[in-house]
């Protein structure tokens, strides 16, 4: 844990956005970032399991699951572009057969599991989804890599305007049986992203670095409680920011900061 703090670095920036997405103000510590991320992405794996098998806490029941996880919202400039807020959305999970009953043609669908980042895939129909995964853009079936885990419809997400479903489709399957070699995105949230947004940022090298454009991740620690704070990360670029936070995601690197915030206490 010591080894990742000791590459945070505290810095101050005057064009820090202090709005928050759910309009209430709280107290933070300012956080710059230098670039912590790994060069490669770590990709959850599909668990094709028995549902009694476990693999995502052994849940088997229909209805809707509470999760405990960090909360985020993110900015470009002052624009707020992403928000994952319990405060304002809904962030319970739900098991593959009830997520199937909630999905329409163009959704996108989030597989969470524990310990890992999470899983994005874009809905077709009849069960179907197209995805990245391991190095490969691919069709499968959302009860089967479901299984083990729970999931969410994330469409409102980022913050960003979505192309018709139509498109989101056309999209996907348009890259289906793509491999590494030719495949520009680093990780199945920015490919099913760039799916349903069409921007370019979401791929890999997609977007022209500047001197002027910052992103900020707030990261919200002790979120919905009258101790919340938050810690702001800055990245160069869309991609680096998405990378870092499925970093921490799944290794949890930011846990004792948020036990630190909430005095040790779960």
């Amino acid at each position: 844990m010591g080894n990742h703090l000791d590459r945070i670095t505290h810095l101050s920036y005057s064009e820090l956005p202090t709005g928050d997405p759910s309009g209430l103000e709280k107290e933070e510590l300012r956080v710059g970032v230098a670039y912590f991320f790994s060069d490669e992405e770590e990709e959850v794996d599909i668990i094709f399991v028995d549902d009694a098998g476990g693999g995502g806490g052994g849940h088997t029941k229909d209805s809707s699951q509470e999760v405990s996880e960090l909360e985020y919202s993110a900015f470009c400039s002052q624009e707020c572009i992403f928000s994952k807020l319990r405060e304002n959305q809904d962030l319970n999970v739900y098991s593959a057969k009830t997520l199937l009953s909630m999905c329409k043609p163009g959704d996108l669908v989030e597989l969470v599991s524990t310990s890992q980042a999470p899983h994005w895939a874009v809905y077709e129909l009849n069960d179907q989804v197209i995805h990245l995964h391991e190095g490969e853009i691919r069709k499968d079936s959302l009860t089967e890599i479901g299984r083990g885990r729970h999931g969410r419809i994330v469409n409102s997400r980022y913050r960003f305007r979505p192309l018709p479903s139509d498109l989101v489709l056309q999209n996907a399957a348009g890259h289906l049986g793509l491999h590494s070699g030719d495949i520009c995105w680093t990780s199945s949230e920015n490919f099913a992203a760039w799916c349903r947004f069409g921007k370019r940022e979401f791929k890999a090298g997609g977007e022209a670095h500047s001197a002027e454009q910052r992103y900020f991740l707030k990261v919200h620690l002790g979120a919905g409680t009258r101790s919340g704070h938050a810690h702001t990360l800055v990245f160069r670029s869309l991609e680096d920011m998405i990378r870092e936070r499925r970093r921490v995601d799944a290794s949890g690197i930011l846990k004792e900061l948020s036990l630190g915030v909430n005095g040790g206490k779960e």
